[in-house]
Protein backbone atom coordinates (compact mmCIF):
# COMPACT_ATOMS: atom_id res chain seq x y z
CA UNK A 1 0.00 0.00 0.00
CA UNK A 2 1.49 3.46 -0.79
CA UNK A 3 1.46 6.57 1.47
CA UNK A 4 -0.63 8.35 -1.51
CA UNK A 5 -3.55 5.26 -0.76
CA UNK A 6 -3.30 5.88 2.88
CA UNK A 7 -3.96 9.69 2.74
CA UNK A 8 -6.88 8.90 0.37
CA UNK A 9 -8.50 7.06 2.35
CA UNK A 10 -7.80 9.01 5.35
CA UNK A 11 -9.76 12.33 3.22
CA UNK A 12 -12.92 9.87 2.38
CA UNK A 13 -13.35 8.56 5.93
CA UNK A 14 -13.02 12.72 7.26
CA UNK A 15 -15.25 13.29 4.68
CA UNK A 16 -17.71 10.40 5.76
CA UNK A 17 -17.46 11.72 9.47
CA UNK A 18 -18.55 15.15 8.24
CA UNK A 19 -21.51 13.18 6.56
CA UNK A 20 -22.34 11.52 9.91
CA UNK A 21 -22.39 14.25 12.02
CA UNK A 22 -24.63 16.36 8.91
CA UNK A 23 -27.13 13.29 9.15
CA UNK A 24 -27.12 13.25 13.52
CA UNK A 25 -27.97 17.00 13.37
CA UNK A 26 -30.82 15.71 10.76
CA UNK A 27 -32.05 12.69 12.95
CA UNK A 28 -31.90 15.21 15.96
CA UNK A 29 -34.13 17.76 14.48
CA UNK A 30 -36.62 15.10 13.32
CA UNK A 31 -36.66 13.72 17.03
CA UNK A 32 -37.21 17.66 18.04
CA UNK A 33 -40.26 17.67 16.47
CA UNK A 34 -42.16 15.16 17.67
CA UNK A 35 -41.17 16.17 20.95
CA UNK A 36 -42.85 19.48 20.24
CA UNK A 37 -45.78 17.23 19.35
CA UNK A 38 -46.00 16.16 22.87
CA UNK A 39 -48.11 12.90 21.66
CA UNK A 40 -47.33 9.64 23.62
CA UNK A 41 -47.66 7.80 20.66
CA UNK A 42 -43.95 9.12 19.27
CA UNK A 43 -41.88 8.54 22.24
CA UNK A 44 -41.17 4.78 20.68
CA UNK A 45 -40.26 7.17 17.54
CA UNK A 46 -38.14 9.11 19.78
CA UNK A 47 -36.03 6.06 21.38
CA UNK A 48 -35.61 4.68 17.57
CA UNK A 49 -33.66 7.89 16.69
CA UNK A 50 -31.55 7.83 20.23
CA UNK A 51 -30.69 4.56 18.88
CA UNK A 52 -30.17 5.76 15.61
CA UNK A 53 -27.90 8.36 17.24
CA UNK A 54 -25.89 6.21 19.09
CA UNK A 55 -24.82 3.77 16.18
CA UNK A 56 -23.61 6.76 14.42
CA UNK A 57 -21.74 8.34 17.31
CA UNK A 58 -20.18 4.36 17.42
CA UNK A 59 -19.54 4.56 14.08
CA UNK A 60 -18.22 8.02 14.41
CA UNK A 61 -15.76 6.30 17.41
CA UNK A 62 -14.23 3.99 14.97
CA UNK A 63 -13.56 6.11 12.37
CA UNK A 64 -11.90 8.54 14.94
CA UNK A 65 -9.58 5.53 16.06
CA UNK A 66 -8.83 4.12 12.93
CA UNK A 67 -7.53 7.56 11.74
CA UNK A 68 -5.92 7.75 14.95
CA UNK A 69 -4.09 4.00 14.16
CA UNK A 70 -3.43 4.51 10.62
CA UNK A 71 -1.47 7.49 11.39
CA UNK A 72 0.50 6.24 14.27
CA UNK A 73 1.46 3.30 12.45
CA UNK A 74 2.14 4.97 9.17
CA UNK A 75 4.32 7.43 11.29
CA UNK A 76 6.54 4.31 12.31
CA UNK A 77 6.71 2.58 8.46
CA UNK A 78 8.52 5.57 7.37
CA UNK A 79 11.29 5.68 9.42
CA UNK A 80 11.61 1.70 8.43
CA UNK A 81 12.83 0.03 5.03
CA UNK A 82 10.64 0.01 2.41
CA UNK A 83 9.68 -3.40 2.79
CA UNK A 84 7.81 -2.50 5.54
CA UNK A 85 5.24 -0.91 3.80
CA UNK A 86 4.10 -4.69 2.96
CA UNK A 87 3.24 -4.50 6.80
CA UNK A 88 1.13 -1.64 7.28
CA UNK A 89 -2.39 -2.93 6.78
CA UNK A 90 -1.48 -6.24 8.86
CA UNK A 91 -0.47 -4.04 11.65
CA UNK A 92 -3.24 -1.08 11.53
CA UNK A 93 -5.40 -4.02 11.77
CA UNK A 94 -3.82 -5.92 14.90
CA UNK A 95 -3.56 -2.66 16.26
CA UNK A 96 -7.45 -1.03 15.60
CA UNK A 97 -8.84 -4.75 16.48
CA UNK A 98 -6.53 -4.24 19.94
CA UNK A 99 -7.87 -0.85 20.76
CA UNK A 100 -11.36 -1.50 19.82
CA UNK A 101 -12.06 -4.19 21.64
CA UNK A 102 -11.18 -1.82 25.19
CA UNK A 103 -13.69 0.11 24.09
CA UNK A 104 -17.15 0.26 26.09
CA UNK A 105 -20.52 1.44 24.55
CA UNK A 106 -22.05 2.87 27.49
CA UNK A 107 -18.89 5.58 26.61
CA UNK A 108 -21.05 6.53 23.75
CA UNK A 109 -23.53 8.41 25.51
CA UNK A 110 -20.93 10.61 25.97
CA UNK A 111 -20.10 11.94 22.41
CA UNK A 112 -20.66 15.26 22.01
CA UNK A 113 -23.79 14.65 19.87
CA UNK A 114 -25.33 11.77 21.55
CA UNK A 115 -25.29 14.69 24.84
CA UNK A 116 -26.60 17.44 22.14
CA UNK A 117 -29.43 15.02 21.51
CA UNK A 118 -30.49 14.14 24.94
CA UNK A 119 -30.29 17.95 25.63
CA UNK A 120 -32.13 19.04 22.78
CA UNK A 121 -35.23 16.36 23.25
CA UNK A 122 -35.15 17.63 27.12
CA UNK A 123 -35.21 21.21 25.86
CA UNK A 124 -38.00 20.62 23.64
CA UNK A 125 -40.77 18.75 26.07
CA UNK A 126 -39.83 21.51 28.21
CA UNK A 127 -40.78 24.32 26.06
CA UNK A 128 -43.77 22.33 24.59
CA UNK A 129 -45.11 22.02 28.10
CA UNK A 130 -44.02 25.87 28.74
CA UNK A 131 -46.09 27.08 26.25
CA UNK A 132 -48.92 24.58 26.31
CA UNK A 133 -49.52 26.15 29.78
CA UNK A 134 -52.36 28.99 30.25
CA UNK A 135 -50.26 30.72 33.09
CA UNK A 136 -47.18 31.16 31.01
CA UNK A 137 -46.23 35.16 30.95
CA UNK A 138 -46.19 37.47 27.80
CA UNK A 139 -43.19 39.18 27.83
CA UNK A 140 -42.97 42.80 26.40
CA UNK A 141 -41.91 42.65 22.19
CA UNK A 142 -39.11 45.42 22.81
CA UNK A 143 -37.26 43.17 26.23
CA UNK A 144 -37.90 39.99 23.81
CA UNK A 145 -36.57 41.35 20.57
CA UNK A 146 -33.02 42.87 22.42
CA UNK A 147 -32.72 39.37 24.08
CA UNK A 148 -33.66 37.17 21.34
CA UNK A 149 -30.59 39.43 19.57
CA UNK A 150 -28.33 38.72 22.75
CA UNK A 151 -29.20 35.15 22.53
CA UNK A 152 -28.34 34.36 18.93
CA UNK A 153 -25.22 36.73 18.61
CA UNK A 154 -21.33 35.04 18.76
CA UNK A 155 -19.56 37.33 21.42
CA UNK A 156 -16.50 36.90 18.46
CA UNK A 157 -18.11 37.25 15.25
CA UNK A 158 -20.84 39.53 16.50
CA UNK A 159 -23.47 38.09 13.73
CA UNK A 160 -25.95 35.89 14.52
CA UNK A 161 -25.04 32.23 15.08
CA UNK A 162 -24.89 29.14 12.18
CA UNK A 163 -24.45 26.58 13.79
CA UNK A 164 -24.23 27.80 17.62
CA UNK A 165 -22.60 25.70 20.60
CA UNK A 166 -23.18 25.64 24.15
CA UNK A 167 -20.11 25.36 26.58
CA UNK A 168 -20.69 22.93 29.10
CA UNK A 169 -18.56 24.30 31.93
CA UNK A 170 -19.65 28.06 31.99
CA UNK A 171 -23.03 27.82 29.88
CA UNK A 172 -22.46 30.45 27.07
CA UNK A 173 -23.01 30.21 23.26
CA UNK A 174 -20.24 30.65 20.05
CA UNK A 175 -20.76 30.15 16.62
CA UNK A 176 -18.81 26.09 16.25
CA UNK A 177 -16.81 27.82 13.54
CA UNK A 178 -15.59 30.86 15.53
CA UNK A 179 -14.59 29.45 18.46
CA UNK A 180 -12.98 26.26 17.37
CA UNK A 181 -10.95 28.77 15.08
CA UNK A 182 -9.56 30.42 18.58
CA UNK A 183 -9.06 27.42 20.76
CA UNK A 184 -6.71 26.77 17.02
CA UNK A 185 -5.18 30.15 17.14
CA UNK A 186 -4.66 30.04 21.00
CA UNK A 187 -3.10 26.48 21.77
CA UNK A 188 -0.92 27.24 18.18
CA UNK A 189 0.54 30.07 20.87
CA UNK A 190 1.17 27.60 23.62
CA UNK A 191 -1.96 29.07 25.66
CA UNK A 192 -5.08 28.35 26.73
CA UNK A 193 -8.36 29.53 24.94
CA UNK A 194 -10.41 31.94 27.37
CA UNK A 195 -14.13 32.69 27.31
CA UNK A 196 -14.47 35.48 24.81
CA UNK A 197 -18.11 36.40 26.79
CA UNK A 198 -17.11 39.98 28.49
CA UNK A 199 -17.00 39.53 32.92
CA UNK A 200 -16.78 35.34 32.22
CA UNK A 201 -14.49 33.34 34.75
CA UNK A 202 -13.40 30.43 32.44
CA UNK A 203 -10.08 30.79 31.41
CA UNK A 204 -10.03 27.43 29.56
CA UNK A 205 -12.16 26.75 27.10
CA UNK A 206 -11.78 23.26 25.32
CA UNK A 207 -13.03 22.11 22.69
CA UNK A 208 -14.15 18.56 24.43
CA UNK A 209 -16.51 21.27 26.56
CA UNK A 210 -18.83 22.50 23.63
CA UNK A 211 -22.22 20.97 22.79
CA UNK A 212 -23.91 21.36 19.74
CA UNK A 213 -27.11 23.19 20.77
CA UNK A 214 -29.85 22.12 18.18
CA UNK A 215 -32.47 24.43 20.48
CA UNK A 216 -31.13 27.59 19.91
CA UNK A 217 -30.32 26.55 16.07
CA UNK A 218 -33.92 25.97 15.52
CA UNK A 219 -35.01 29.27 17.06
CA UNK A 220 -32.58 31.28 15.21
CA UNK A 221 -33.45 29.71 11.62
CA UNK A 222 -37.30 30.24 12.77
CA UNK A 223 -36.84 33.92 13.21
CA UNK A 224 -35.15 34.08 9.79
CA UNK A 225 -38.21 32.38 8.44
CA UNK A 226 -40.32 34.98 10.33
CA UNK A 227 -38.17 37.90 9.06
CA UNK A 228 -38.15 36.85 5.54
CA UNK A 229 -41.98 36.97 5.51
CA UNK A 230 -42.16 40.42 6.86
Amino acid sequence: MSLSAVHGTLSSLKSCQTDIGTGMDIVTDVAMDLAEAQDDAVNPGIKAMEDMILECAKLDREINYFVDVVQQVTAEVITQQPEAMFSLSDKVKEQYTERIARLSDADLHNHQKVVAFKDSIKNSFKQANQESAASMEELDEDVAVTQTQVNFTCPLTQVEMVNPVKNKKCNHHYDEGAILNLIKTRHGQKKKCRCPVVGCGNANVKESDLIPDQMLRRKIQSQKRQNSRT
